[in-house]
């Protein structure tokens, strides 16, 4: 059995043929002619998107901020983080996610982290999505954003981080930067070092660098 390097890695086969089937205003649907690594040839078809960023904003009682949302696709509220779109590949994405707790909950921090990366459906698209934690939250300085759309129906509630994992694994809560995020937060504050361990704010990401 061969030892491999545990840690993702760049890379990208031979690409024969690509087409653009369908563009919206935040992805773009792809069909690819990739050459496989046993020489034989497939098709694939993806998404291209700009990327996202989260915030699991904590307050001084150890709660968390969960915003419930309406979600079209999947018709339902959702109970979801402080979250929403890179303007454009290449926005440092601690300033997106600054932007984001501002505008859905007029609220700021001192101190930030990155809690956690990962890819949303790497079969299907190339969407990513950097989470943030914050902490040291206040109401945010200025006037507060005028939202609109599904937006202008957000529900905000602070809730204890504990009992957040527990509606995760039990199925109550599923979104994936939900179920990513209070689990990865629960592992990192119970390690050595705790918060002082996480990656700082402005760490490097391959999978959207700024």
């Amino acid at each position: 059995m061969t030892d491999y390097e545990t840690e993702d890695a760049a890379e990208s086969w031979p690409v024969l043929e690509s087409r653009v089937l369908a563009e919206g205003g935040i992805s773009a649907y792809h069909e690819d002619l990739v050459r496989m690594v046993d020489g034989t040839e497939a098709r694939r078809q993806y998404t291209t998107h700009h990327g996202a960023v989260g915030v699991v904003a904590l307050d001084d009682e150890g709660r968390m901020l969960t915003l419930r949302q309406y979600r079209h696709p999947v018709r339902r509220l959702l109970w979801e983080l402080p979250a929403g779109l890179l303007d454009k590949r290449g926005e440092h994405p601690l300033e997106a996610a600054k932007r984001e707790l501002y505008e859905e909950a007029h609220l700021q921090a001192a101190e930030w982290r990155v809690l956690v990366d990962y890819f949303n459906s790497s079969g299907t698209s190339d969407e990513a999505t950097r989470i943030f934690a914050a902490r040291g939250v206040t109401a945010a300085d200025g006037e507060q954003f005028a939202r609109e759309g599904e937006e202008a129906g957000i529900v905000a509630q602070w809730i204890p981080v504990a009992d957040m994992v527990e509606r995760v694994l039990d199925g109550r809560v599923g979104t994936s930067s939900m179920v990513a995020s209070v689990c990865a937060l629960q592992v990192a504050l119970s390690r050595p070092g705790g918060w002082d361990a996480l990656r700082p704010a402005d760490a490097p990401w391959p999978a959207r660098p700024f």
